[in-house]
């Protein structure tokens, strides 16, 4: 009876010092709200969670999937979110309606937003229009009064309006329909527009069903950085957790740089957590034509001490050409050109 009693009593300690360690855990660990998309630059924080790269710097990640940019930005007043990735196109109005913050680049997208047609489609007849863009497709004959498939202020909706300016057009010479990259895909499967404007990777869903590219950011002259966003207000009541949040976008950063398109299982297991079926060779396609940047490469980037920053350049030229566009107003274009939003100060505090 007293041994019966004395290892009751001692799994009664275990319990209690087990139950103390779990409570202290999760006193230390901070549930961090971060907004993605289901796109590449969203495999970070999923790896990072999956590895316990968060709860080491003393964070749970939560992640709040949105399925545009823009559907990101309506979400922040309501506080959602406080940090995570939306593309540059998004950024400017974050920036602009919220006083958002730009703490650093996800990737390049240049050659992953593009606009896509039908393989029988007479846009196809024309290349190289433009001999400054002798990869784009089309010609102002045979896309004017075109019905386009499009996110609207979005990255996707960039790469639409820069092959629109590489024929001599604009937004106003088509018709756009606004949707969401899923509906998108859905509504030009059943036969609804002449042409669609996809991401990766639903990009990839357009090119497996034989779908051709007419042209990308790339191809028209362009560049769009996916950018890692932030609440003001969280940012500066919050430097350290910041650049915490950062240091571990780094980290994977610097693993995708490492292992590349060895990644591309664990890649192919994101994509299903997000939704996506995606093979394993499609897995290292969009690993490969995603380009990341090192913390040292996004220093320099950032660095505005001699002129505009590379950064500063890249967000100047998009803000340049929605105000073009008229999707800005010119009071909200020349605020948006001082580049108040664009910061380093969160990068500069990972470095130490």
């Amino acid at each position: 009876m007293a041994k019966l009693k004395h290892h009751l009593a001692l799994s009664l300690i275990i319990f209690l010092v087990l139950a103390m360690a779990g409570l202290a855990q999760a006193a230390e660990t901070k549930v961090l709200n971060t907004t993605w998309q289901a796109e590449h630059e969203t495999f970070i924080p999923w790896y990072a969670k999956a590895q316990g790269w968060d709860k080491a710097e003393g964070f749970d990640f939560k992640l709040h999937m949105f399925d545009s940019g823009m559907a990101q930005i309506e979400a922040l007043p309501a506080k959602q979110w406080v940090v995570g990735g939306t593309g540059g196109v998004p950024m400017m109005f974050g920036a602009l309606r919220h006083n958002a913050y730009l703490l650093a680049i996800g990737n390049d997208e240049s050659v992953t937003n593009a606009v896509l047609v039908r393989p029988d489609s007479p846009i196809l007849k024309t290349k190289g229009f433009n001999k400054k863009f002798p990869e784009v497709y089309g010609s102002p004959e045979s896309v004017k009064g075109k019905t386009i498939l499009c996110t609207t202020i979005s990255s996707g909706h960039y790469a639409m309006s820069l092959w629109l300016k590489s024929l001599g057009l604009t937004d106003k010479d088509v018709t756009i329909k606004n949707m969401d990259p899923a509906q998108c895909v859905a509504a030009f499967e059943k036969g609804i527009g002449d042409a669609v404007v996809l991401w990766a990777p639903q990009m990839y869903n357009g090119l497996k069903k034989g779908w051709k590219v007419a042209s990308d950011v790339k191809k028209a002259g362009g560049f769009v950085p996916i950018v890692l966003i932030g609440d003001k207000e969280y940012c500066d009541k919050n430097p350290q957790e910041v650049a915490k949040f950062l240091k571990i976008y780094f980290k994977g950063i610097d693993l995708i740089r490492k292992d590349g398109v060895k990644l591309a299982p664990e890649y192919k297991k994101f994509l299903g957590w997000a939704g996506l079926r995606m093979s394993e060779e499609e897995a290292k396609m969009d690993l490969e034509l995603h380009p990341v940047f090192t913390l040292e490469e996004q220093l320099k980037m950032f660095d505005s001490s001699k002129g505009p920053s590379q950064v500063q350049v890249w967000q100047k030229d998009l803000v340049t050409f929605f105000t073009q566009l008229g999707k800005l107003k010119p009071a909200e274009g020349e605020k948006l050109q001082s580049g108040f939003y664009i910061t380093d100060k969160f990068l500069k505090m990972v470095k130490k």
